[in-house]
Parts: structure tokens; sequence; C-alpha cells
């Protein structure tokens, strides 16, 4: 299946993602918890970080995301870690999950197979098997359910994500010509530019997602920031023509208005310097809801600029040299 099937069936994803969350059960951890942290890189750990802000304004106690080899110091019985490696056998994320065993946490894993389901069952370790054999990047709607189903089997936050959910797959899917329609013009408008995307903070997860995505499909750099801490520093940077560079907002109605008249304001100041300056809208009635959505519309942009391009989105050749390398090391 290539990657234009593979993000046509992200609703049939979802749905699938759903049942599987549906069968979780959680075993018994006699320990109170305190304090949660996603380990993952890059199409497997980007679901922790979009969640974490989606549930912020419900969980009780701490929402971290880890992105390295290590665990921090303050993990222990009363933290749970949640391990997602999506094949399982991503260097950082197995000596993070033997880290946090070490420590003592309640871990429980996300995966397709690989070491991780291995040690989770040599552990006795609550695990979520999905499905494998496509890339990690196009899985978001695997591994990411999960997080809201894990959490939940916890008690950390209520059931209402899953009308959530069920509501954002009826919007991408009713939504789906538009999307297709309005990400080819973006991403026609991109070529040949470097993409600078800009959010609100609270929306800094799509954006990272919406970045990784052009970089690995679309084959291209580009970088992001948010408002509105961009306003104490990038901002400076703005002093002379950049044609080359596009700018691209993911907009939010309900954004801070604060915020959202920063982004005014500063959308006319680039003006100054760029032709090139792009709104995303996001749609729907929950905070899910819209991220879904813009994701979806990030993963259709980034396929279209590989198919303008005339490049191969799920080449990742380089990331096989780096991991050939490392392999070197052991």
């Amino acid at each position: 299946m290539d990657m234009k099937q593979l993000i046509e069936k992200f609703p049939a994803q979802m749905r699938e993602a759903m049942t599987i969350g549906e069968t979780f059960k959680a075993t018994s951890w006699p320990h109170e918890i305190k304090n949660v942290l996603v380990t993952g890189l890059g199409g497997s750990g980007i679901g922790g970080t979009i969640v974490s802000q989606l549930c912020e304004k419900e969980m009780p106690i701490p929402f971290l995301v880890n992105k390295d080899y290590f665990m921090p110091s303050f993990v222990n019985k009363h933290s749970l870690v949640v391990v997602s490696s999506y094949s399982g056998n991503t260097e950082e994320t197995l000596q993070a999950m033997d880290n946090a065993i070490k420590q003592g946490a309640k871990v429980v894993c996300v995966s397709s197979g690989g070491k991780t389901v291995e040690l989770a069952k040599q552990h006795g370790l609550d695990y979520i098997l999905i499905p494998g054999g496509m890339p990690p990047r196009s899985c978001y709607g695997y591994s990411s359910t999960q997080l809201f189903y894990i959490l939940h089997a916890f008690k950390l936050i209520g059931d209402t994500f899953k009308s959530s959910l069920k509501k954002a797959i009826e919007l991408i899917e009713s939504e789906s010509q538009h999307i297709k329609t309005a990400s080819h013009k973006l991403a026609s408008d991109l070529i040949g530019k470097i993409p600078v995307i800009y959010s609100a903070s609270n929306n800094e997860g799509v954006v990272i997602r919406f970045r990784q995505q052009v970089q690995e499909n679309g084959k291209m750099l580009c970088w992001h920031h948010v408002f509105p801490e961009l306003t104490h520093n990038e901002l400076v940077g703005w002093t002379q023509p950049h044609n080359d560079i596009a700018v691209v907002l993911f907009r939010d109605k309900d954004d801070f208005f604060r915020t959202s008249k920063r982004m005014d304001i500063c959308k006319e100041i680039f003006g100054r310097y760029t032709p090139h300056i792009y709104e995303v809208w996001s749609k729907g009635g929950s905070p899910i809801e819209k991220a879904i959505y813009l994701i979806h519309f990030g993963d259709w942009t980034s396929w279209y600029l590989s198919e303008i391009r005339n490049i191969d989105c799920t080449e990742v050749k380089v990331i096989d040299y780096l991991k050939s390398e490392m392999a070197k090391l052991n």
C-alpha cells in the first residue's frame, strides 16, 4: 500500500484504532499515578506531543513527552510511562524503556511488535498491539488513539474523547474533497520555497506533525515556531526580503483573542518580506476534531509535495544509512 492509499484510509485506520483501544484493560498497579510520560520518536512519538496538549485541560497530573535514550530522574513507581515504538525496534526508545523499568514505573507499550513487545512479555508489562508493516508516520491514528484509551484506563481522563474521535472521523470524511483540493493548492504554492509553519502554542504538536511530514514525505527542509513565543525572538529575524520563504499559518477561530491579534499583526509584518503567506483554518467542534482535521490536511499537503516534485515519499535512505552506521557501535 503506497502513501496515498494510507492517507486515504486514515479515517478507516482511526475506526480500527478505536476498536483496538476498546479492548485494552490495564492490569492493577498498587501505587498512585502522579505523572505521565510518553517516550517515543518520530511518527511514533508525535502522538504523545499532540495528545498531551489535547488533554492538558482535563488531566489532573503532569503529562510529559520524552524523545531521548534516558528517563528523567523523577520517573518512579508513581509514573505511568507509555512506550510508543511502531516498529518496536527504535534504539532510543528501547533504552528509555529499560530505564523506565529499572526506575520502577508502571510501563505500558504501544507497538506493532519487535523487541518492545518481546520485552513487554518478558517483564509482564501491559501492551497494545497495533497493525504493522507500514511507515510509522502513516500510522498516527493507530498510535495516538491508544494514548487516550490508556489515560482513560487509569482514570486520568473521562470518556468524552470517544465521541470527539468519532466526530473527527466523520468530519474528515465529509470534508475529504475540500481537504484534497485545498491541500493540493497549498502544496503547489510551496514548491521551490522553504515552508515556515506557525500556530498558537496549544497547536504546536499539530504543527510539528506537519513539519515532519513535509520533511519526510516532501523531502524538504522547513521549520516551525509558535505564538506568542515567536513574537519575543524570531519576529526580530524578519528584517529583509525572503522570496524563497513561504509562511503557513495554522489557525483556529477559538485561538485566544490576544494571540489571534498577534497573528494578524505579524501576518502584516511577514508580508513586508515575503509575498508567500498562507492560512489554514481548522474545522470541527472540539479540540480533537480540529487537530485531526489539520493533521489530515497536512498529510495530504505533504503527499502532494512529493507528487508534484516527482519523488518517492516513502524513501528514507538517509535514515537507513544513519542506522547502519550507528549499528557499528554495538
